[in-house]
C-alpha cells in the first residue's frame, strides 16, 4: 500500500490574512449591492484600500465610482496625488464640494474655520444623487473608540445615521447587506488592520504615497498641542508664531484640524520604526476634530459622517 506524503498548508503571514479578508469583503460587496462607491481622498488608508480593490477585481477594472468630499482646505499635495491616480488607473471620480454648499447657502462656515464636520451634508447628498447603496471607507477599529464599535458592514438609515443598536452580528465572516429603500451600508475592508499593518503593507507592496507622509520641512504653528499648516482657513492668529520644522503627517484630512508631528522618518522603513514605538493612534495625536468632546466621532457618525 502506498502512503501519500503528508503535506502542510503554506504559511500565511498576518498581512496575507488581512489582504485576503479585504479582497473577500470587496467581492462580497460587489455581489450583494447594485451601486457601490469608494471614498477616496488620497490619504494612505484610502490608497491601500484602492490597491486592494484593484487586486480583488484584476484583470477587470475596479467596478465602482470613487467619491471624495472636498472640504476646500485639503492639502494640495494630496489632491494632486488623487487626480494623478484616478487618471493613471482610468477610474471615475465624483467630487462633492463643501465650498459649493457654502456658496449656495446650504452650509455655513464654522467660527473655528474647520470644515471637517461640514462634510456630512455633501456626503449624504452625493450618496443620494449617485444612488449608492454601499460605500467603502478606510476606517480602522484601532483609530478611535467609536470606530472600534463599527461592524465591517455598517447599516445606515434613510438619513445616513449610524445606530450602534441596529448593527448586525458578523460571525464566521458572514456579512448581511440587506437594507430597506433609502438606507445604505458603509463597508470597511480595513476594519481589522492597524496603522502598523497599513505601513508594513505599503512597504511590502511598494505603494506610492503623497510626499507629506514622510519627513519634510514645512512652515507650521502651534495650536492645541499640534503643528498646523497656515492657510486660508484661519491660521495663524496674531499670537501664533510660524516656524519652519522637520515634520511629517500620520493622517491627512482638512488642513484646519490635521496636525503634523515632529519626525525625521524619510523612508517607509523609518516610518514603520516610528509607528511601532508610538503609544498614540494617529487620530489621537493629530486630529483636532476628535478632541472636541469625549464622543466627538460617535456624534458625527450618528449624523451620517464616515
Amino acid at each position: 500500500m502506498t502512503v501519500a506524503p503528508i503535506t502542510t498548508a503554506p504559511h500565511l503571514s498576518s498581512l496575507d490574512v488581512l489582504e485576503a479578508e479585504a479582497v473577500f469583503i470587496f467581492r462580497e460587496t460587489a455581489a450583494q449591492f447594485e451601486r457601490p462607491a469608494m471614498l477616496f481622498s488620497g490619504g494612505k488608508d484610502s490608497i491601500v484600500m484602492l490597491h486592494l480593490a484593484c487586486k480583488a477585481f484584476w484583470p477587470a477594472p475596479v467596478p465602482f465610482t470613487l467619491l471624495h468630499v472636498d472640504t476646500g482646505h485639503n492639502f494640495p499635495e494630496v489632491l494632486e496625488y488623487r487626480d494623478r491616480t484616478v487618471e493613471r488607473l482610468g477610474l471615475r471620480l465624483t467630487v462633492a464640494s463643501v465650498q459649493d454648499f457654502i456658496d449656495s447657502g446650504r452650509l455655513r462656515e464654522r467660527p473655528d474655520g474647520t470644515r471637517n464636520p461640514l462634510q456630512t451634508v455633501p456626503l449624504l447628498d452625493a450618496i443620494n444623487q449617485g444612488g449608492f447603496d454601499a460605500l467603502f471607507g478606510g476606517g480602522r477599529r484601532d483609530e478611535e473608540k467609536a470606530r472600534a464599535k463599527e461592524r465591517v458592514f455598517s447599516l445606515r438609515d434613510e438619513f445616513g445615521a449610524w445606530d450602534p443598536r441596529r448593527q448586525r452580528p458578523e460571525l464566521w465572516s458572514l456579512y448581511n447587506g440587506r437594507h430597506s429603500p433609502g438606507e445604505h451600508v458603509r463597508v470597511f475592508p480595513l476594519s481589522n488592520w492597524t496603522e502598523l499593518d497599513v505601513w508594513q503593507y505599503i512597504e511590502r507592496e511598494q505603494i506610492e504615497l503623497p510626499a507629506i507622509y514622510y519627513a519634510h520641512e514645512r512652515e507650521v504653528f502651534a495650536r492645541n498641542g499640534m503643528w498646523l499648516t497656515a492657510g486660508e482657513w484661519g491660521g495663524p492668529k496674531a499670537d501664533e508664531t510660524v516656524q519652519r520644522r522637520l515634520v511629517r503627517y500620520r493622517t491627512v484630512g482638512d488642513m484646519s484640524c490635521t496636525g503634523a508631528v515632529d519626525s525625521a522618518a524619510g523612508t517607509v522603513a523609518e516610518v514603520i520604526t516610528e509607528v511601532a514605538a508610538s503609544r498614540l493612534t494617529e487620530r489621537g495625536a493629530t486630529r483636532a476634530d476628535d478632541k472636541m468632546s469625549e464622543a466627538a466621532m460617535e456624534d458625527r457618525k450618528r449624523e451620517g459622517y464616515f
